[in-house]
């Protein structure tokens, strides 16, 4: 996950300063990881990935990244550009398709909350849209999972119509010389 290839190399070469190449890696490498952008990128990065992340890029001393995150500037135009090479999409312009294949799936498939959420991230991240926060796509989740139970609710709640019950009362009569109903 936190390993550079040589495309990645060549866009964190084109960062002036050791500080900003290791601070453009560790934005590119985390958005794969997490799915989004940290809001501050150095904030519950381990060391250990920092420490390897400078070592593939030749730097002696990963502290340099301190001076990163005194450039907040830095951080939103390295994840702008991320997300453009990448074709990375902002959760907003894609909430609405996002929300119809919830639904959709919560309907089909009645998963349950966690099989629903793992569906909704893997959606996400094979569609190239940025993750929301955890709290945003929880609520969702819940939400459109509620819906669907409440759709089926509703239809249960107004009951077979008289052919309907003809029909299923069919499926249980035994035609005559057999064991089993059709």
């Amino acid at each position: 996950m936190f390993f550079l290839d040589d495309a990645d190399r060549r866009l964190v070469k084109r960062c002036r300063g050791p500080h900003n190449r290791l601070g453009y890696a560790v934005q590119l490498t985390t958005v794969r990881y997490v799915g989004r952008f940290l809001t501050d990128p150095l904030d519950g990065v381990p060391t250990e990935v920092i420490d390897c992340l400078a070592e593939q890029l030749g730097i002696q001393d990963a502290s340099c990244l301190k001076k990163y995150a005194q450039r907040e500037e830095a951080h939103r135009e390295h994840a702008g550009q991320i997300q453009k090479i990448f074709g990375l999409k902002d959760f907003a312009d894609c909430e609405g398709e996002f929300v119809a294949s919830l639904a959709a799936h919560a309907w089909n498939s009645g998963d349950g909350p966690t099989a629903l959420f793992q569906w909704s991230v893997r959606w996400l991240r094979e569609n190239d849209v940025l993750l929301p926060g955890v709290t945003t796509l929880t609520r969702l989740v819940a939400r459109e999972r509620d819906a669907a139970t409440q759709r089926l609710y509703d239809i249960l709640a107004t009951g077979p119509t008289d052919e309907q019950v003809r029909g299923m009362e069919s499926l249980l009569e035994v035609p005559p010389g057999k064991k089993v109903s059709e």
